[in-house]
């Protein structure tokens, strides 16, 4: 069973000229600017003529600025007709694939971060001497089970820029890692958390935050220009890029069940459910990956 991200909302956005079906919505936990909002809705939306977004009730009108996005409804005029993208959103599995590039890439990121680099949780040295990882996860920010569309895509648009290696191996470069808590990184795969690098790489939490991640800055211990090994700045940049397309558009994308209980028919469940041949096809590709 899937999750609704349309129930987690508390600000929606309309066209003026439909104010009664919504074009979508997010859900502010304090993080979101004005300008973010606007940045985010141009993402969401395919318009030449400038737009007008003006909050129903009090009639303010947003602008270019970083003061906290309020809470409410926004209409959105516009000389042409309001347009939302239709660019297809990747979703991403949150199965673990286990093979040699995995166990070098994991290795690489824990060597580097040694903490969760969003909520700043370290971990021990005595227990990293011990190589004990408990709790703590490796997240690729770019799906390996999506590896083909950067090699559709000559590299250029996903994996630009990471190294001169061959396009599958890229997926495994420590520029497309972080480490992360367990739990965090579900999320983070479940395109719930993510880090915006066009604004000092503050995290946004697109669900209700229990954790007071939302706001946050990515640890510096990931991202310093001058270690090679860095995280990309255009990967971070296109899981938000997914991320705004999974919560704010429509009704927002589902929240893939993946914690199925014991005895479950896994393949059944998953065919049973939204983006079913695309969440098989990398159960597969993940399965594979364990037996190569």
């Amino acid at each position: 069973m899937s999750l609704d991200r349309s129930l987690l909302r508390n600000v929606s956005f309309y066209d003026a000229t439909n104010p009664d079906v919504a074009l979508g919505g997010l859900f502010q936990n304090g993080s979101i600017t004005e300008a973010n909002f606007l940045d985010m809705l141009g993402i969401l939306l395919v318009q030449a003529s400038p737009l007008r977004v003006q909050e129903r009730v009090s009639n303010h009108i947003v602008s270019r600025r970083n003061l906290p996005l309020e809470l409410g409804i926004y209409d959105i005029y516009c000389k042409a007709p309001v347009q939302v993208t239709d660019e297809p959103w990747i979703p991403c599995s949150v199965s673990q694939t286990i093979c040699d590039e995995e166990d070098r890439f994991h290795q690489e990121i824990r060597d580097r971060d040694r903490k969760c680099v969003i909520s700043g949780i370290i971990n021990l040295e005595i227990n990293i001497r011990a190589n004990n990882w408990s709790g703590f996860e490796v997240a690729h920010v770019f799906p390996p089970e999506h590896g083909g569309l950067e090699i559709q895509n000559d590299g250029r648009r996903y994996i630009a820029g990471i190294n001169d290696s061959p396009a599958s191996a890229k997926i495994y470069s420590s520029r497309n890692g972080i480490l992360l808590d367990a739990t965090i990184h579900q999320k983070f795969d479940q395109y719930l958390i993510s880090v915006n690098p066009d604004d000092k790489y503050k995290i946004v939490v697109f669900e209700p935050d229990n954790r007071g991640l939302d706001g946050r800055i990515l640890a510096t211990v990931c991202r310093n220009p001058a270690d090679p090994r860095r995280v990309s700045d255009e990967l971070l940049r296109w899981h938000f890029h997914q991320s705004v397309l999974a919560n704010l558009r429509g009704a927002g994308e589902p929240i893939l069940e993946h914690d199925f209980l014991p005895g479950t028919d896994t393949v059944g469940q998953v065919l049973a459910g939204p983006y079913a041949q695309a969440r098989y096809e990398s159960a597969i590709t993940a399965r594979l990956g364990e037996a190569s």
